[in-house]
């Protein structure tokens, strides 16, 4: 058990039908409440003569098997505690769990299952309502019917917080009918929703050194579920927004529109790996018993396939599909290629500058020298060349990055030819490296075919498809994708830029400030909303949502040409000249736009070709840009329509 203290320095469980766990730091508060149960005539066995190092000794063992109830207090100091994890989970598996709330603590996953009895503003006397439905809750679980006090009427919303989505009832025929197995109970005999949400696993030894291991896990487990095409598993982004003892799991999983959560933590000590695994009814926050994977820390592999399988066989047996996945698609069996790769891909994920691009570019390579067959750490390093050149190269660099990560992406192709992300990777850097559309266009609609459960895979293809005119390709393509990463801002993007290649001004708008409300912090997301206010000729706007931006290129442009616009040539020009001034980065592009708007379609052709020149990604949306509508019967502006394989 943990922190506790006994009474009279009884040490023998015997008898003794309720086990009381709590943290040491809440120890004055629960005496009281020890107290007030033994009051009513329950024999409590609490436990704070064993030191910590005894706690699970035959003693404590002894009572937490003998207990008919296991009364666990939260708290925000036991939630963090080991032992009340432990012993919760005791009480939870032998289905005689009653979880207190000591202070409005909400317990952590694996718990929601039970009401909670809120104690945070209770009087602790027998005559305070939270006290009595505690009372009451021990007596059914005891299978006791007892009288006043404990069974006289509560008020329904007395005692009752966010958590408390069971009724005492449903506690008592939760703790008679106990808990399903994997295969028979939450998930019901019927049909099931197919849709489940990987959450961000815990990491309990809160080493920062291992973070990379427990995020890369639960990416890895999420992509191998995606294999399977009877699960539709939400992408990485919104299942990411899930912030550990703040939100509740089923309020999450409804803003999610999923049936299932999966909530994992990761502790890593010495040379071993332990992954506790939890499967979780969105609907009712129902958790099976938790199931643990172990290996040593060199068999990660091992584990991270054990709880794809246990996962996906689970799933796909309750809503008929025939197959379950195995293994992820273009992986390794090599734990050092794996280790380096998880390092590539946090780095690729969270750098925050040049180093930290190219550090994560040296830990693919890494890997790949491990395993030169590891397709998804080529796929890896082919983006994150690509990001480093679009970030950081200078217009000499450019070129050669991108011919690198095209050669990557090819070889991880080659090696695994059913890998979306490799056919995706591939066509993005052909298209926006390289601005050849024509030869992006195969791997684009592979990638579409072998990625219907992948979320950014989906987004890269609507993009392409907004920027070449096949409007009835792209809109499907992004809503799915919306679909299965709901909370990812990045995507609303996608759909504001699927919108204004469409004409679709107002839609555009109003999926950018989606895209804005979901992270405020996005970047280039105001300035696109100015171009599509600038597209209805709505001025004033516009200005104000240009001078909001960061990104300074676009930012520059916006506001050039809507002071053009209004008669105020001298900021119009400040701001360009602001633009053409900045020879250490590719602006080209920013600069045909605005001397288009302006009149000047020689400059701006002259601007369109030194962009080409440079492999300016920007021109990818020259096909739609209203801002270039001055230059379209152009004969050298068709020509570089079709030099860039625009149809």
């Amino acid at each position: 058990m943990i922190d506790s203290v006994p009474p009279n320095n009884v040490s023998d469980a015997r008898g003794y039908s309720i086990f009381f766990s709590y943290a040491r730091d809440d120890q004055a508060r629960a005496l009281v409440i020890i107290k007030l149960i033994e009051q009513a005539g329950f024999s409590v066995w609490w436990d704070g003569l064993l030191e910590g190092g005894e706690r699970f000794s035959r003693t404590t063992e002894d009572a937490l098997n003998r207990a008919k109830a296991v009364v666990v207090l939260w708290s925000k100091t036991s939630v963090q505690s080991h032992w009340v994890h432990d012993e919760a989970t005791r009480g939870r598996d032998r289905r005689i769990l009653l979880p207190l709330s000591l202070d409005g603590t909400t317990p952590p996953l694996g718990f929601g299952q039970f009401q909670v009895i809120d104690l945070a503003t209770s009087k602790m006397n027998v005559g305070d309502v939270g006290i009595q439905q505690m009372l009451h809750a021990i007596a059914v679980l005891l299978g006791e019917q007892r009288g006043s006090p404990i069974a006289r009427p509560i008020p329904a919303a007395s005692a009752i917080n966010r958590r408390m989505a069971i009724t005492a009832g449903s506690l008592a025929i939760l703790a008679v009918g106990g808990f399903a197995t994997w295969r028979s109970g939450i998930f019901g005999d019927g049909e099931t929703d197919n849709r489940i949400a990987v959450l961000p696993f815990d990491n309990l030894g809160g080493d920062s050194k291992y973070q990379y291991v427990v995020e890369g896990l639960a990416n890895e487990v999420r992509s191998t579920l995606s294999q399977n095409g009877a699960l539709q598993v939400i992408g990485q982004a919104s299942s990411e927004v899930f912030a550990r003892g703040k939100d509740d799991a089923v309020a999450f999983a409804k803003r999610l529109g999923a049936s299932f959560l999966i909530d994992g933590a990761v502790q890593i000590v010495a040379n071993r790996l332990r992954v506790t695994i939890d499967l979780i009814d969105g609907a009712t926050g129902v958790s099976r018993p938790s199931r643990t994977f172990e290996h040593t820390t060199d068999n990660i592999l091992a584990v991270q396939r054990e709880i794809g399988r246990a996962i996906a066989a689970e799933l796909s047996s309750r809503i008929g599909s025939a197959g379950s996945a195995t293994e992820l698609i273009g992986g390794t069996d090599n734990v050092v290629a794996f280790d380096h790769y998880l390092r590539g891909k946090d780095l690729y994920a969270h750098a925050a500058n040049e180093l930290e691009e190219r550090e994560g570019v040296a830990q693919f390579d890494a890997a790949l020298a491990a395993d030169p067959q590891f397709a998804s750490a080529h796929a890896g390093r082919a983006r994150a060349l690509a990001s480093v050149a679009a970030g950081y190269g200078s217009a000499a660099e450019i070129k050669s990055y991108n011919s690198a990560a095209i050669a990557s992406a090819k070889r991880a192709v080659e090696i695994a030819p059913r890998l979306a992300d490799a056919h995706s990777a591939l066509a993005l850097i052909v298209f926006q490296g390289e601005l050849d559309a024509k030869s992006a266009r195969p791997s684009f609609n592979l990638s579409r075919k072998l990625g219907e459960g992948n979320a950014p895979v989906l987004a890269r293809f609507a993009a392409f498809c907004a920027c070449t005119g096949r409007h009835e390709d792209a809109l499907p393509a992004i809503k799915r994708a919306i679909l299965l990463d709901p909370l990812n801002a990045l995507i609303y993007r996608i759909l504001g830029t699927v919108h204004f290649a469409a004409q679709r001004y107002s839609e555009a708008v109003a999926a950018i400030e989606e895209a804005i409300k979901v992270n405020p912090d996005l970047p280039e997301t105001h300035s696109r909303i100015g171009m599509a206010l600038l597209a209805q000729n709505k001025n004033q706007e516009a200005l104000k949502a240009f001078e909001r931006d960061a990104h300074k290129w676009s930012k520059l442009a916006g506001i050039a040409i809507v002071q053009h616009r209004l008669g105020n040539r001298p900021k119009a020009k400040a701001a360009m000249a602001a633009l053409t001034s900045d020879t250490d980065t590719v602006s080209f592009y920013q600069q045909g736009q605005v001397w288009a708007q302006w009149g000047d379609v020689n400059n701006a052709m002259e601007a369109l070709l030194r962009a080409f020149s440079q492999r300016d990604a920007g021109l990818i949306a020259t096909q739609y840009d209203p801002m270039l509508a001055p230059l379209r019967a152009r004969s050298d502006f068709i020509h570089l329509l079709k030099s860039m394989g625009f149809d």
